[in-house]
């Protein structure tokens, strides 16, 4: 099962001046971007349906030039919601009168189905008169298409095109335009092993998929070739690892902590062995006389 709510959160509180600046530039524009600050966990308590609501994403953040703060609330939406817009007006009354702050709200609605255009208002009418008219932000992922974002040097586009609208032939194509522009981006280790993980885990190529996308990366210009083919690397390390794992904790039990940070210590080749012997391990202490054989 994808954790979509917690890859979002990760995404999105990495690069969340980048993520306003593709989406809502607007934002940008009169916010103080050196006083962010995120909030701690928001959860609510609904005593009537007797559940409890937990907000994705607050950020407090003070107007430029100004001494005075708002705040931005940003939801992802996994999965198609009857009337999502009450929920999202829940969460802004229920931190407005916490925070007595103006808020900004945004849902990105990150599933794949239905793709009809949800909407950003949320009103309570009567007969005679509007009593409300709630608006939000919406960032509909499956209403994007993905070309319009190739040229964007945003780290949060090189990733969210793998949730676009994209044609089951495009996959191993968009899968190599995410990585090519990430490949333009200076970015430190861990902040491209985020995206590129991200990429990953929502494009998953089979056999067929996989020969278009390497032919695909052979197109590149030599300097973004070799960045990509480094991330494509290390995605086949991280497979292989996972393989190796899954292996020693069918046959001995969990492994402990100690002994698995031991193996990730290990070099692709020794990976490589690992996983041809421990076909002959009959116990723990197999694996940890090996690991002190290779390791020293």
């Amino acid at each position: 099962m994808i954790d979509h709510d917690r890859l979002f959160k990760e995404l999105i509180s990495t690069f969340f001046l980048e993520f306003l600046e593709l989406f809502f530039p607007q934002v940008i524009a009169y916010l103080e971007p050196e006083s962010l600050k995120f909030l701690d966990k928001e959860v609510f308590t609904d005593v009537t349906a007797g559940e409890q609501y937990e907000v994705d994403l607050v950020a407090q953040i003070r107007f430029r030039e100004q001494d005075t703060f708002f705040l931005v609330h940003i939801e992802n939406q996994s999965y198609p919601q009857a009337d999502f817009g009450r929920r999202m007006f829940r969460y802004f009354a229920r931190l407005f009168e916490k925070h007595a702050l103006p808020i900004y709200p945004i849902v990105v609605f990150s599933y794949d189905t239905p793709r009809t255009p949800q909407t950003n208002i949320y009103r309570v009418e009567f007969p005679d008169k509007t009593v409300l008219e709630f608006n939000y932000g919406v960032v509909q992922l499956n209403q994007l298409n993905w070309r319009d974002f190739l040229q964007q040097e945003n780290p949060v586009a090189s990733a969210l095109m793998a949730k676009m609208n994209i044609a089951p032939s495009e996959r191993p194509r968009v899968k190599s335009e995410c990585l090519r522009l990430l490949a333009t981006l200076r970015l430190d280790p861990a902040r491209m092993k985020m995206i590129s993980g991200f990429v990953d885990t929502y494009l998953k190529l089979n056999a067929a998929e996989e020969e278009i996308f390497q032919t695909e990366i052979a197109k590149f210009e030599s300097a973004k070739q070799e960045v990509v083919m480094e991330i494509v690397t290390s995605w086949q390390l991280q497979g292989r690892l996972e393989i190796v794992m899954r292996q020693l904790n069918k046959k001995f039990g969990a492994v402990t902590p100690k002994l698995e940070e031991r193996i990730r210590q290990l070099s692709p080749s020794q990976l490589e062995d690992l996983a041809e012997a421990l076909l002959d391990f009959t116990n723990a202490g197999d694996l940890v006389a090996w690991l002190n054989g290779v390791q020293g």
